[in-house]
């Protein structure tokens, strides 16, 4: 049973007895019915596996002992920041939860012109918890024991004031863009990968970005939907440059 994975909000030590998240004890209990003595592995982000065992089950509550630790060495060389326009509907998780599957390092939600999602004020906050729960998924399923963070959503004016740098390979996904990922030199301290939602970014917001260093780049002849796009760029960076 020790394939079984979840999330743990609280830190974790060797030797301490900690609560099952409300979440990894409705699988783990109810679901696979596991039981005093059954062991699973708890991840809580800081690069460890932890593995444990029950000591404890009750109708609501489940307790498990942390019985080892195992480092988790499978984090992509890449550091790719990953810039999207929030996309509407399942659009956005499902972006979110791949690029975690693929080594994403960090995602930016964005506003731009042409998203049909609008979020402000107490929406916006509560869209940001749910995405940072799909990374926290993806995390459990694809074995990361290193969750990206999912930021508060900008405007795109707004990132480019605040992270923009000239050190960072930053991109631009364009169909009408001048070049392919394999005529790069990734040899950078970061990838930003720009990507515009449904309607793509807007005549302005592209001379905006290429006035922050940002370069545009075409993936080829066909246009790609926004989920599709951010996720093939990504798999292209990783089978040329990262860990593929």
């Amino acid at each position: 049973m020790s394939n079984l994975r979840f999330h743990s909000p609280a830190a974790l030590t060797v030797g301490q007895s900690v609560p099952l998240s409300d979440n990894a004890m409705a699988h783990a209990v109810r679901v696979m019915r596991l039981k005093v003595g059954d062991t699973l592995i708890l991840f809580c982000g800081d690069g460890f596996d932890y593995l444990c065992a029950l000591t404890q089950v009750e109708k609501k509550s489940a307790t498990v002992e942390v019985l080892s630790r195992t480092q988790v060495s499978n984090e992509s060389p890449l550091n790719i920041r990953l810039l999207q326009g929030i996309s509407s509907g399942d659009r956005m998780d499902y972006t979110i939860q791949k690029a975690v599957e693929l080594g994403v390092h960090e995602i930016f939600p964005l506003s731009t012109e042409r998203c049909v999602t609008k979020l402000s004020g107490d929406r916006a906050e509560k869209r940001v918890e749910h995405w940072q729960g799909v990374a926290i998924a993806a995390c459990e399923q694809s074995g990361r024991a290193i969750i990206p963070l999912v930021h508060a959503p900008l405007t795109l004016a707004q990132w480019l004031s605040q992270h923009a740098t000239a050190d960072s390979l930053n991109l631009l996904l364009n169909p009408v863009g001048a070049q392919r990922l394999a005529s790069l030199n990734p040899r950078k301290n970061a990838i930003h990968l720009l990507i515009g939602p449904e309607g793509g970014l807007s005549a302005a917001e592209i001379a905006l970005a290429s006035q922050h260093h940002f370069q545009s780049i075409v993936l080829g002849p066909r246009i790609l939907r926004t989920e599709t796009a951010a996720l093939t760029a990504m798999s292209v960076m990783q089978s040329l440059w990262g860990d593929f």
